[in-house]
């Protein structure tokens, strides 16, 4: 038994070696141009799938993996690598980072998780605060140096690889059941992209409103946080996380993001109450009666929060208040689809088979219940027309991004989520990105038709 262990620490190690030394071949792409790199990843990626279990690399698949070694980090690893550069092929530099932070994070944090760690984050058991912490700092560096290497001065690198490696440390951190080796470098890439739209003078230009409104949003939201907890509608964890989400807000989008941000608190919780002891009695309530946690603050806020920040600091905020806009009106979609149509909707049918199958499965969609979810979602789109955050004319953009993204979320349930392989946290946080990205993707549409 003793020896067994042993065999699998060492197969660990070597598999994380091979991590941390695959991710040095990220200082190349300063010599590739993005097709010859992307090439390459596509090369590795056949290599890994096809051919490494058969020359001496079995040994790099854990015993669950062998049976299925689509599923294994160790072909994941080039997948993502292929679609960071592919994704990110006009900044390199993103996709470089991204991958190192995949590399060296990862690394660190087994290394230190399975030595000292001993106690586990609240959120996730599996993991350690010493892990996360080793996991930033060390993509921190590996992303700094990318960054210098790639062409950045030494002093705008450390501002971009310190907050973006924080988030894939946090993003590492979540009890997601993707494998981290797709959803770290993305998500981590994504966010840096958006950090590089950030124009630190004009964020210096309004350093006072920011300031003012942030203490305004502490007092405002301490408020509500109160009143939403006297009301259950939050427990103590949700009711800190709100405060948290509303102060953002508040602070960098303005009051009208803030009164977005409340139209969908409103539309959910109101919906989440709807016909509650019907679904009580099916057995498909929320748990705790509604009363929503950090959880699922940071799974339907976490997009739009960051959105707040780019409307901010960017020198197109327009762009970046619609995708807010669609990021809650998606979640306000969802959110009131799911409930409405547990309440009121009937025998839905799976989107996947178009089967009836009872309320509260996974990827389970309704007629009554997508009804609701577009008129919420127009809801949101219109108070955000009504308080100038949004062109009216883009109103119809909303809505459809806010059914795309709701699709998503159904799709993502009666596939991954029914099989373990997300949870519904994760789901949610998917389906506000799908709604963000969609809604800019559709604008976009609009501006080339014009």
């Amino acid at each position: 038994m003793r020896a067994g262990r042993e065999a699998a620490g060492r197969d660990e190690t070597a598999r994380k070696l091979v991590h941390l030394g695959s991710g040095g071949l990220a200082f190349l792409l300063r010599f590739l141009t993005p097709w010859e790199a992307a090439g390459c990843a596509a090369g590795a990626l056949a290599f890994n799938l096809f051919a490494l279990p058969r020359v001496g690399g079995a040994r790099l698949f854990r015993p669950e993996e062998r049976r299925a070694s689509w599923r294994s980090g160790i072909v994941l690893y080039p997948l993502s690598v292929l679609l960071l550069i592919v994704l990110f092929r006009d900044r390199l530099e993103v996709a470089a980072a991204g991958w190192g932070i995949m590399a060296a994070g990862d690394a660190a944090a087994g290394a230190a998780g399975r030595r000292f760690g001993r106690l586990p984050l609240p959120w996730n058991r599996s993991k350690t605060v010493l892990g996360s912490l080793a996991f930033a700092a060390s993509a921190a560096l590996a992303a700094w140096a990318l960054l210098t290497w790639m062409g950045r001065g030494p002093a705008a690198a450390a501002l971009l690889a310190l907050p973006t490696a924080l988030f894939a440390a946090f993003v590492e951190s979540l009890p997601w059941r993707l494998d981290d080796n797709l959803t770290v470098p993305l998500l981590s890439a994504l966010f840096l992209r958006g950090l590089l739209e950030i124009d630190p003078a004009r964020l210096a230009a309004s350093r006072s409103d920011l300031l003012a409104r942030f203490l305004a949003g502490i007092v405002l939201n301490a408020a509500l946080a109160l009143l939403s907890r006297r009301l259950r509608l939050v427990d103590g964890s949700g009711a800190v996380a709100g405060m948290v989400v509303g102060t953002l807000t508040l602070a960098f989008g303005g009051p009208a993001a803030f009164a977005v941000l409340m139209s969908f608190f409103v539309l959910g919780s109101a919906a989440t109450r709807a016909g509650l002891r019907r679904k009580e009695r099916q057995g498909v309530a929320q748990e705790k009666r509604g009363a929503r946690s950090a959880r699922h603050a940071l799974a339907n806020c976490g997009v739009a929060v960051y959105l707040a920040l780019l409307v901010a600091g960017t020198a197109t905020p327009g762009m970046f208040a619609l995708a807010f806009v669609c990021a809650y009106a998606t979640a306000a979609f969802d959110t009131v689809s799911s409930e409405v149509g547990q309440a009121y909707g009937g025998r839905p049918i799976l989107i996947t088979t178009l089967r009836p199958v009872p309320p509260g499965t996974n990827g389970a969609i309704s007629w009554m219940g997508t009804g609701a979810g577009a008129l919420a979602a127009l809801v949101v789109g219109g108070l955000a027309a009504a308080t100038g955050l949004l062109p009216p004319d883009l109103l119809g953009v909303v809505v459809i991004a806010a059914f795309i993204g709701s699709t998503a979320d159904s799709l993502l349930g009666a596939t991954l989520e029914a099989k373990g392989l997300m949870d519904n946290d994760a789901v949610n946080f998917s389906n506000t990105l799908a709604g963000a990205l969609a809604g800019l993707g559709l604008a976009e549409l609009m501006a080339m038709a014009v």
